[in-house]
């Protein structure tokens, strides 16, 4: 997948370092507008190439795992977190106690306490929001953070897509208006990749070119007779993707067997194995990959932990920590830390309140968010929160601002214009500023 972008990272650095200097010769000049605003600061531009992205499908109470408050009692409804909280890396920062691993290499993390929304009691609402930055429209369906990454940046390698999901495929996640040469890859399983695209073995590579020869000709002839239609030309490019991601070298990436088997362990179960295949995914050249944690539920609810449900939420939390503290560590081993922004994302967080079953409800409008690695400022906790983690006291993020920040992080200007399919601009995000303070 090529790179459609012509806004090069140099033209990037060039023209807001440009911007930022014509306001202030402005102000100073004395010009009348220029010196009752305030000058524009240059956009910052990170050094990450890849992001992985994990998704804590259900709504992750920031309570319960990395915005600790004092001690509840879901038995005598008092308010409070779930679990005892320990200290970490990160001088005066706690986490819950089941993040043991992570809170020793958190100096690696950044928290963000106080990333909020509007939407409450609807998880796909959430969900699209969070994935796209945007609210739903009933007239424009927006590209999801992961699709915009591969339209502004591409694959960085020959014959891999710029996508890979593993988790929930649909349209939240999807390309939007971009079309689909941008969506995802979505792969159900770790051992053999996409079995839809592999050559069947009794095909062998003569006859396989002479079958390409036959399909390019009528590619080619299809094209000639419908130019002006996007979706063939669409089609035509994820066909032509698929035909190069078919060969044994695209499979290989799925042999995690290739692995050392102590560090194949030290990932942890399924969750764990697909985020050591995201690190071949990222080696590779795949841009951007998306892993999805909880698939198989381990206590029957995910993170959506109404209810009794909220009884088992400590082995969802334990399973987490065991991947994401052995993929930064894996990660900086192999000195990808830098180069790889990795996020940890989810829909919406929990009150402080206990429900009538012991669990807790929905809340938009105060929940945690994380980022590792990625070349930022790290072991900086953003934003802070009221003694039940309820009400923002400093510092809030809108969904905007942290796309804002992750696109900043992989060198991709937020206020950038895209064209939807009337050729209206919309910016890549709804307004968003990059949380300067992670970028040096």
């Amino acid at each position: 997948m090529l790179n459609s972008n012509p806004y090069s990272r140099r033209d990037f650095l060039t023209h807001t370092g440009a911007a930022g200097l014509s306001v202030s010769t402005l102000s100073l000049l004395g010009n009348p507008l220029a010196a009752n605003e305030t000058i524009a600061q240059p956009m910052p531009v990170g050094k990450a190439e890849h992001c992985i992205f994990v998704w804590l499908g259900g709504g992750s109470g920031q309570i319960d795992t990395w915005d600790p408050k004092r001690k509840g009692d879901p038995q005598a409804k008092k308010p409070g977190s779930y679990y005892d909280s320990i200290d970490t890396a990160i001088p005066g920062t706690q986490v819950c106690q089941h993040l043991s691993r992570c809170a020793s290499i958190l100096d690696r993390f950044n928290i963000v306490r106080t990333v909020n929304h509007d939407v409450i009691d609807e998880h796909a609402a959430a969900t699209n929001r969070v994935h796209t930055g945007r609210k739903t429209s009933g007239t424009i369906v927006y590209p999801s953070v992961g699709s915009i990454v591969a339209h502004q940046r591409g694959a960085a390698g020959d014959g891999v897509p710029a996508y890979v999901l593993m988790g929930y495929p649909n349209v939240t996640r999807g390309p939007g208006f971009l079309g689909t040469r941008y969506g995802y890859l979505y792969l159900t399983e770790t051992k053999t990749g996409p079995k839809g695209i592999s050559r069947p073995k009794e095909l062998s590579q003569q006859r396989n070119q002479r079958r390409e020869q036959l399909l390019t000709a009528v590619r080619e002839g299809y094209l000639n007779r419908h130019k002006a239609d996007q979706l063939i030309t669409d089609y035509d490019a994820v066909v032509e993707q698929a035909q190069a991601m078919a060969g044994p070298q695209f499979a290989r990436i799925f042999e995690i067997d290739r692995e050392p088997a102590d560090l194949r362990n030290k990932y942890g179960g399924e969750f764990g194995q697909r985020c050591l295949l995201a690190r071949r995914l990222l080696e590779s050249g795949v841009r951007f990959v998306e892993v999805s944690h909880n698939l198989n539920f381990l206590n029957g609810a995910g993170w959506d932990v109404h209810n009794k449900t909220i009884e088992d939420q400590y082995k969802l939390i334990e399973e987490l920590d065991i991947a994401l503290s052995s993929l930064v560590l894996d990660l900086e081993e192999k000195k990808m830390l830098d180069k790889t922004l990795i996020v940890v994302g989810t829909e919406f967080g929990r009150p402080a309140s206990f429900d009538s079953g012991g669990g807790r409800g929905h809340q938009g409008k105060t929940f945690s968010m994380v980022l590792a690695g990625g070349g930022l400022k790290n072991g900086i906790t953003i934003g802070e929160t009221d003694e039940l983690s309820q009400k923002i006291i400093s510092r809030p993020v809108s969904i905007p601002d942290f796309h804002a920040t992750i696109h900043a992080a992989l060198g991709i200007n937020p206020h950038e214009e895209l064209y939807d399919n009337d050729n209206r601009p919309v910016p890549i995000t709804d307004g968003g500023e990059p949380i300067r303070e992670l970028f040096g």
